[in-house]
């Protein structure tokens, strides 16, 4: 008898998208899902799939995550987000490693990630092949990293699987827009709370190498006027990011700020890759 997985979903008003991620997981052992209240109809889909739903306020993205780690029942933990779905390809490969004995070399697997914006799939750029470590032993590892970026660490050897985890992550420039102003508020109080000095030239130069390292170093240009976007709004970021550091080291005292503020009634997303 295989290794059995829990599938853990943490989630937030993903109405337009929770179906079809739900959908690509009907293979797993186990489905659990913590939802932070969402206003949608989130919490109604997930329970036709599984009857371990559960809210609790958001933790942030790491304390999230190591929440609903602790419930999941089974050995293997597989994180998924809303905004993703499991391609057959990578379904198909997961099983086979878990149906032949091969996962008892293995204490966690890693695999690309493919983002669908703008229309299309993205091929090149930082977000291709965008690898992220989501399957692994429940013993062997933990969820760490800065707000708003979460990433597994484990113990032990990782084997890198071919399939890809699609990732619908921006309804579209303006979504993507919105959700940078959140997440560029929640990584400059990190830097703020580790007391990082303000260097004009993080603010400068920064996102100048951003994109020049997106559009021209990771052949962003390939996709077109897509790659340009994605690789101008990325280093805009960037400068929000420090800008922001700025302005609550010399403008204004720090003041409360919510984990999740990417804007109103939508999920706390899932960024392609880090934001410099």
């Amino acid at each position: 008898m295989r290794d059995k997985i829990s599938v853990c979903l943490t989630v937030c008003n993903e109405e337009p998208n929770i179906h079809r991620c739900l959908e690509s997981l009907k293979w797993a052992d186990e489905i659990v899902v913590v939802d932070s209240f969402s206003k949608d109809r989130t919490v109604a889909i997930c329970k036709e799939y599984t009857d371990r739903v559960y809210q609790y306020e958001w933790r942030g993205y790491v304390g999230q995550k190591e929440l609903i780690k602790g419930m999941a029942r089974h050995p293997w933990i597989l994180f998924i987000d809303g905004d993703e779905e499991m391609s057959p390809k990578l379904r198909d490969e997961i099983l086979a490693e878990f149906e032949s004995g091969r996962n008892c070399r293995y204490v966690g697997y890693e695999f690309p990630r493919k983002v669908f914006f703008l229309g299309r799939w993205i091929t090149h750029g930082e977000w291709w092949p965008d690898i992220k470590m989501r399957l692994y032993r429940k013993d062997k590892g933990v969820c760490t990293g800065r707000e708003p970026h979460d990433h597994v660490v484990v113990d032990g050897p990782i084997k890198r699987l071919k399939g890809c985890l699609h990732h619908y992550t921006y309804d579209d420039i303006s979504d993507q827009i919105l959700t940078m102003n959140g997440f560029s508020t929640i990584a400059s109080v990190g830097l703020y709370e580790e007391r990082r000095k303000f260097s004009g030239i993080d603010l400068l130069f920064r996102p100048a190498f951003r994109f020049f390292k997106g559009f021209f170093l990771k052949r962003g240009f390939l996709d077109g006027y897509s790659g340009f976007i994605i690789a101008m709004l990325s280093a805009t970021g960037v400068f929000f990011k420090y800008a922001k550091l700025w302005e609550r080291i010399h403008v204004k005292p720090p003041s409360p700020v919510i984990a999740n503020s990417s804007g109103e009634g939508k999920a706390p997303p899932t960024a392609p890759a880090n934001n410099g």
